[in-house]
């Protein structure tokens, strides 16, 4: 299943990014909004989000994720376009980084097995970001999903990667 979620993003990835610079510059903007709130669930943290749009297509997105025993904050630098000529359909990808801690006791790597710290632990590293955004038909409403590749420094280091869902109320 996992293996099926990856290959769908990594086509729509190649097939966005091969349209031609022509097309994606008759578009007059990508942005349908210019902040939303909402919720993100992750394979690492749930949490609330805010992205904010600072250029038509280039956005700000900032993850206060809470998972057990721990909190992680991860900030996001993200670029926008339409996907597959579909004016409600955003594609998106970008990269940030995340700061936070978990407490002792088991922590889970998505898609890994339990690994047991003695003591609490920083977490530090860089963060990708890969996905589409669906902005519903007369509504305030968009919904996310997407790929969150991490690398974590500081208690790795490794890579990983997980999917995310979003849901957003947004903002004019």
């Amino acid at each position: 299943m996992k293996t099926t979620i990856y290959l769908s993003f990594l086509i729509a990835f190649l097939f966005i990014s091969t349209r031609s610079d022509a097309q994606s510059a008759t578009a007059s903007t990508t942005q349908n909004y210019t902040f939303s709130a909402g919720l993100k669930f992750g394979g690492y943290e749930n949490g609330i989000s805010g992205k904010y749009f600072i250029a038509d297509n280039t956005a700000l997105e900032g993850v206060l994720g809470f998972r057990n025993s721990g909190v992680v904050i991860t900030g996001l630098y993200e670029l926008n376009q339409e996907a597959f000529n579909v004016p409600a359909l955003k594609f998106y990808y970008g990269f940030g980084g995340h700061i936070g801690a978990i407490g002792s006791g088991d922590y889970r790597r998505f898609g890994g097995g339990n690994e047991v710290y003695a003591n609490n632990q920083i977490l530090l590293g860089a963060d990708g970001v890969i996905g589409l955004e669906y902005i519903l038909p007369n509504s305030p409403i968009a919904v996310s999903l997407d790929l969150n590749p991490r690398i974590e420094l500081a208690t790795g280091p490794f890579f990983d990667i997980a999917p995310g869902l979003g849901v957003k109320y947004f903002f004019k």
